[in-house]
């Protein structure tokens, strides 16, 4: 699957695309100045071609038979999209767009010896689009999470998904990370909880390593076969950028549904942006850190708890709030119907903290 996206607080606006392009450029054909040798390279060498070797087992194929509502009544369709196995007892962690109002979901492991496998949803997060998946399977390969927080500008990194539902197995790309940190808008009219059928995503990756539709959901990794990313949409209007969900800001929600299974998920109702001091400069917020708020789901915990929209969280139960990854795993350790103190600096500067009711963060049902 793949949404269109626009970044925040920026001028320029993007657009999704689900067609490619072919370019033919003729040249003259010119001799060589000098033969090469093809075989004196070994490709068995080559960083990428380890890193897939190692990873590309571990990428399955999630198909979903959907309940798609509309004004005239629900009606039936199906999605594709891209998974990865984290535990080898059948932990896959994949988008939560990709199976949103599914009725099935089936995970297909790669060929050569592929299999099929009904799967259920055990965990995620609506919001952060993470969804985390349980087939009932044993010694299944996996892939290891990464650290998203040493991510360098210009880092190697490899997306592999089963683009435009191609068969004979997951699509590989390469490219590098050419911006990290941003913060995008991706339309998705099905999200049960998002505003004007909109997305927000914070702290994303950005990279020029292919993402097409069918990579939703599937592992964006570095040179070492760590996965650093989550791929989730690519952009129209410019060449070569994809976004990934950082796996940092992941982390809390997978292992929290791998360590307690189908159990309700706790969430706050906002939608928020990393504050860094650059950021801070640039629109005059009164702290250097934290989570700023974008948006509130209406009725939601911050809602009735008096969060704005404008207010940086810097604070939950007395622990330190300094980014939106910070926020997701202080809130995931709750559970719903706890009340909490968040702390919170408005655009003016005054400093608060509010009580708020956690809520349930809800989960597709298969």
């Amino acid at each position: 699957m793949k949404r269109a996206i626009v970044p925040l607080m920026a001028v320029a606006a993007l657009a999704v695309t689900a067609c490619t392009r072919t370019v033919v450029e003729r040249v003259p054909v010119r001799s060589s100045p000098a033969a090469v040798d093809v075989g004196a390279a070994d490709p068995s060498l080559d960083p990428i071609v380890q890193v897939v070797e190692a990873v590309r087992p571990a990428v399955v194929n999630v198909t979903t038979n959907l309940f798609q509502p509309n004004p005239l009544g629900g009606e039936s369709g199906r999605g594709v999209g891209t998974g990865f196995v984290i535990r080898s007892d059948g932990i896959v962690v994949t988008n939560f767009h990709v199976v949103e109002h599914a009725q099935r979901i089936t995970v297909i492991t790669p060929p050569p010896d592929s299999k099929r496998y009904t799967a259920r949803v055990i965990g995620g997060d609506q919001n952060a689009d993470l969804a985390v998946l349980k087939i009932d399977a044993t010694g299944l390969p996996t892939v290891p999470l990464g650290n998203s927080g040493r991510l360098e500008l210009g880092e190697r990194v490899v997306a592999l998904g089963y683009a435009l539902a191609l068969p004979g197995g997951p699509t590989v790309t390469s490219g590098i990370v050419s911006a990290l940190g941003r913060t995008i808008q991706a339309q998705d009219p099905n999200c049960d909880t998002c505003k004007n059928g909109e997305r927000t995503y914070t702290g994303v990756v950005q990279t020029d390593a292919a993402i097409n539709p069918g990579n939703s959901g599937g592992p964006l990794v570095n040179l070492a076969g760590q996965v650093v990313g989550i791929n989730t949409a690519g952009a129209n209007q410019a060449e070569n950028i994809g976004f990934a969900i950082a796996t940092n800001a992941a982390k809390p929600i997978i292992d929290e549904a791998a360590t307690n299974p189908s159990a309700p998920v706790a969430y706050l109702g906002v939608t928020t942006q990393d504050v860094s001091p650059s950021l801070a400069l640039q629109f005059g917020l009164p702290v250097q850190s934290g989570a700023l708020v974008l948006d509130i789901v209406p009725g939601g915990p911050a809602d009735r708890a008096g969060i704005k929209q404008g207010d940086v969280i810097v604070g939950l139960d007395g622990k330190d709030v300094t980014d939106s990854a910070s926020l997701r795993g202080l809130i995931v350790s709750h559970r719903p119907g706890d009340r909490v103190a968040v702390s919170v600096v408005t655009q003016t500067g005054q400093k608060k903290t509010v009580t708020a009711t956690l809520g349930v963060n809800p989960l597709p049902q298969t």
